[in-house]
């Protein structure tokens, strides 16, 4: 409960001016623009360090989040290793589409591996601004969110004794699952969720890329996706159904769906490998109103959920990274709290504008597999629009691109 105050036989309090609650790419980045300006701030983190430099996850990163990190001092080692990529490719109808959106806007993807990002972050957190990161921490709870004194505890891993932390605020970047979502009151806020049905089989190949660009395959027997993720490493999903087991997918399976599904005239043949993970994602979304409660402010994942369905996940928890990070610094050093008041409606905007383009995109995606002779047809003539109009293709890039945020 977060009104109930730490156990009185807690050790000592420490304090920092800001707890950031999760080591992934949004708290990492409002950690190192807080150290960047001179604020302490202590990072707590369930897993190993080893963990989140290996955890695999998005991939795509939209140009104004790069440059927003690059501005932060956070991309230097990301624009050297970086792959950039400037069209997509549709294939449907026994045809392949491409989809130039870089000449339609002189705007492009980075394509950097969340792991390679998290491991930048930390880095740059820990060794070069020398921030305070605890990781492998248990139990973690908050208190008193509600009033000008929040604290965090949670259970050391080397000693086995609760720690409690009196801070000012505290930034929740812990994920769908974590402690900072669960510590909202009923009541305060509200969630809004959406399922779309579906399953995603989520795959990692030892393989190089099929194809030097993203590639999806709009197909009756289901949707199947093409990502490159590194040189030598190629990420691939198929729809699958909702809750589906993994091992339903073996080795054989899952490279003649892929082919079937991502055939097409003149397509290369796609390069097979040892399948490195397999795990099956439930195709969902919520969104968190308001991204605040108290002295606790929400971001990324902890505050909405996008499914990978349009790639947006990773580009949104940056966004709010840089808004919260920039209202802390201006609140702590300034005195200005306008950044703050006006966190949770500036992130709002571009969260709901990136889930309905989600949500956009999934019809695309999975309606000719639906079933329905209706959708099917309806997804046939969204792909022909996109490909016969200019407008419908300015649209689609905008949109797939994402708006640039300023930064």
């Amino acid at each position: 409960m977060t009104s109930v105050s730490p156990h009185p036989n807690s050790l000592a309090a420490h304090r920092f001016p800001v707890v950031v609650v999760g080591a992934g790419p949004a708290g990492l980045t409002v950690a190192n623009i807080l150290r960047a300006a001179s604020v302490d701030c202590l990072v707590l983190e369930t897993e190993t360090r080893a963990f989140i430099e290996q955890r695999p996850r998005a991939g795509v990163l939209e140009e104004w989040a790069v440059r927003g990190l690059q501005q932060r001092g956070l991309a230097d080692t990301l624009l050297e290793r970086a792959q950039v990529h400037e069209e997509c490719e549709f294939r449907f109808a026994g045809e392949r589409y491409r989809f130039a959106y870089a000449g339609l806007t002189g705007h492009h993807h980075f394509v950097y591996p969340q792991p390679l990002l998290v491991t930048d972050l930390v880095r740059e957190y820990a060794e070069v601004r020398g921030g305070d990161v605890r990781f492998g921490v248990r139990d973690v709870e908050l208190h008193d969110l509600d009033t000008a004194r929040p604290s965090v505890s949670y259970t050391c891993p080397e000693t086995g004794r609760r720690q409690v932390v009196q801070t000012d605020f505290v930034a929740g970047c812990d994920g769908a699952r974590g402690v900072t979502r669960a510590s909202l009151p009923p009541g305060r806020v509200h969630i809004s969720r959406h399922d779309y049905g579906i399953g995603w089989l989520a795959l990692l190949a030892e393989a190089p890329p099929s194809d030097d660009c993203v590639v999806f395959g709009i197909h009756p027997d289901g949707f199947a996706g093409h990502m490159a993720r590194s040189p030598e490493v190629t990420r691939y999903y198929l729809e699958c159904p909702p809750g589906d087991d993994p091992e339903n997918w073996p080795h054989e399976r899952v490279w003649a769906e892929l082919r079937q599904r991502l055939t097409a005239a003149g397509a290369p043949p796609l390069n097979e490998g040892r399948l490195i993970e397999k795990r099956v994602l439930d195709m969902h979304n919520y969104v968190v109103e308001p991204m605040r409660f108290g002295r606790l402010f929400l971001a990324g994942d902890a505050a909405h959920l996008t499914a990978p369905i349009a790639a947006k996940g990773m580009n949104l928890a940056l966004h709010d990274a840089f808004l919260l990070g920039d209202g802390l610094v201006a609140h702590l050093t300034k005195g200005d709290g306008s950044g703050l008041n006006d966190y949770s409606e500036a992130c709002l905007g571009r969260v709901w504008d990136y889930q309905e383009f989600s949500q956009w995109l999934s019809e695309v995606y999975h309606g000719a597999s639906s079933g329905d002779p209706y959708r099917a047809g309806t997804t046939l003539a969204r792909l022909r629009r996109v490909f016969g109009s200019p407008t419908a293709a300015a649209a689609f890039a905008e949109q797939y691109l994402g708006k640039d945020a300023g930064f």
